[in-house]
């Protein structure tokens, strides 16, 4: 049975639902997927809790559309983007983006960063490898950075230094990502890591595909895991330019990140056979440690 957030938009509904109806939808997708929420969002000023679930109901299917549903989904990415331009003429009939559409006017929020982010879905349908590193960084560009240059415009941040600290968290979270579920994406076709990288140390598309886990991948994956965490590092400042929730948000998600990077190289690199992932004992003490503001990194 396909996800209602999907099935509407193939078929929208022919009225718009009332707009706490709409906040109301987006809330119940992210209270279902409550996993990707942080123990931080406890501490979210109430007045913004349900336009954060307004942007979190937009990423949440725009990414469904490229991973979960079925069919012809460059089609369904583009219904969903003329669904975006809707909403920001305020007519939108989708309840995601009857929501998002009212969360864009009230805090002034661009059209672009929600394009590039339906054009990252768009991607991973018709680029399954990276042939550089810098490839991968323009992915990371449309897939991960504009959501966070969404949250800090949200909390009224709008200043380009911030936004490119943002972006060297926001790239070094998705790169996290990336090679936590390197095994996940080869299942779905897909290979992250940079072509001229596996090449660089011998490494092939098929010896991936077997799984050979060996010194040759370790040496590989120390290079893009360091990689990771020299992002990581760039934009760590950016927290102390930030008050109150956001603060914390931003401190917890590096030193999560953070904390994942170590816990690969705990693995001696081998994502291939088991992910790494914090458990919920790990998450409460990076928690508590950032807010009284003891972290890992400079």
């Amino acid at each position: 049975m396909e996800l209602r957030h999907v099935e509407l938009v193939r078929e929208p509904p022919a009225a718009p639902p009332a707009l706490e109806e709409a906040f109301r939808f987006s809330a119940a997708l992210a209270r279902r997927h409550y996993e990707n929420f942080s123990l931080a969002s406890l501490l979210v000023p109430r007045r913004l809790r349900k336009h954060i679930f307004s942007l979190y109901g937009f990423f949440r299917t725009t990414d469904d559309l490229g991973d979960e549903a079925a069919g012809d989904r460059l089609a369904l990415l583009d219904r969903w983007e003329k669904e975006l331009e809707a909403a920001f003429r305020g007519e939108a009939r989708h309840p995601v983006m009857v929501a998002l559409g009212e969360t864009a006017r009230r805090f002034d929020l661009p059209i672009e960063p929600f394009r590039k982010i339906i054009q990252a879905n768009r991607m991973d349908q018709r680029t399954h490898r990276y042939r550089t590193y810098e490839e991968l960084l323009h992915y990371c560009d449309h897939s991960a950075n504009p959501v966070g240059r969404l949250y800090l415009m949200l909390f009224g941040y709008r200043d380009e230094g911030l936004f490119a600290l943002s972006d060297a968290t926001c790239t070094a979270l998705q790169l996290t990502n990336l090679w936590q579920d390197i095994s996940r994406d080869l299942k779905k076709g897909r290979i992250y890591i940079p072509l001229e990288d596996m090449e660089k140390f011998g490494y092939s598309e098929e010896d991936l595909l077997r799984g050979v886990v060996d010194e040759r991948f370790r040496r590989l994956m120390a290079l893009e895991v360091d990689r990771a965490r020299e992002l990581f590092h760039k934009g760590y400042p950016l927290y102390r330019h930030l008050t109150g929730f956001l603060r914390v948000e931003v401190r917890l998600f590096s030193e999560g990140g953070l904390a994942v990077l170590r816990k690969i190289e705990r693995l001696e690199y081998d994502t291939l056979h088991r992910r790494p992932t914090l458990s919920r004992a790990e998450k409460f003490s990076i928690f508590l440690r950032t807010l009284v503001g003891h972290g890992s990194a400079p």
